[in-house]
């Protein structure tokens, strides 16, 4: 059990949670913290498959799972109306889901490229917040976090320019649809994680781009998966983070101090 686990958050127990991209990195972290604090949890997963069912066994009784390509139209949709029908409503969304899809020069990109990386990454988040706010609006205390990123502020490593924009619309959206919802009683926020270890960088950041990298965290490391779980916790909780809506918390060791 992870330290996070072991703290404990009363007003999430028994709450309902998506989060989507569950099933490996920090969204498996997140679907565990939340488990672990008795929420019932749809952890949302696309290609694996088998990490999905591997989490899902370690909190049978809080976590279920549901399919989907979120870079889709119309599958964000799908996915939060399922998870709704298998919890019985849904009090929180995370949506997490998103990924670089490979290091591409801005002047090499391909128009289908481009498309996916902003299906993925920005349209799936509206998408599903839309699908998600009427389940929002009708629990009590509702909740959106979602993930951006350290790119949204500066612009990306090399070859991730579009995935840095398309966090950037992530984290306006996040402050816009704060104002907008908040007379609903929902509470819109993001964490947005710097360099952390994640299957994200064992695909798309060689060993040495990463070192370099690391070097510029005053913490001096990359961080771990389970250090974020923490901020999407505490902006869960209506009594730690009731009078907070429209923030980005950065989890990034000290890398970028806004």
């Amino acid at each position: 059990m992870s330290d996070i686990q072991a703290v404990r958050i009363p007003d999430l127990m028994s709450r309902r949670v998506l989060v989507t991209g569950g099933s490996t990195g920090i969204g498996a972290e997140i679907v565990r913290g939340f488990a672990a604090q008795g929420a019932k949890v749809a952890l949302h997963y696309n290609e694996s498959g088998e990490a999905a069912r591997a989490l899902q066994a370690e909190f049978p009784e809080h976590v279920v799972a549901v399919q989907g390509d979120m870079s889709e139209t119309g599958t964000p949709t799908k996915v939060v109306r399922e998870a709704a029908q298998m919890l019985g409503g849904l009090d929180g969304l995370i949506n997490n889901a998103g990924g670089m899809l490979g290091r591409v020069p801005t002047t090499e990109v391909a128009p289908d490229h481009l498309d996916r990386v902003f299906a993925l990454n920005g349209k799936s988040v509206w998408e599903a917040t839309v699908a998600a706010y009427p389940y929002l609006k009708a629990a009590e205390n509702g909740f959106v976090v979602n993930t951006t990123s350290i790119a949204a502020r500066n612009g990306g490593g090399g070859g991730a320019v579009l995935y840095a924009a398309a966090k950037s619309f992530v984290s306006s959206l996040t402050r816009g649809q704060a104002k907008e919802f908040v007379a609903d009683g929902i509470r819109v926020n993001a964490v947005s994680p710097g360099l952390i270890q994640t299957p994200f960088h064992d695909r798309y950041t060689p060993p040495d781009v990463l070192a370099a990298q690391s070097a510029t965290v005053p913490m001096g490391r990359v961080g771990r998966p389970d250090e974020c779980v923490g901020a999407f916790l505490f902006l869960a909780s209506n009594a730690m983070a009731g009078y907070i809506t429209g923030q980005i918390i950065e989890v990034n060791g000290g890398q970028l101090m806004p």
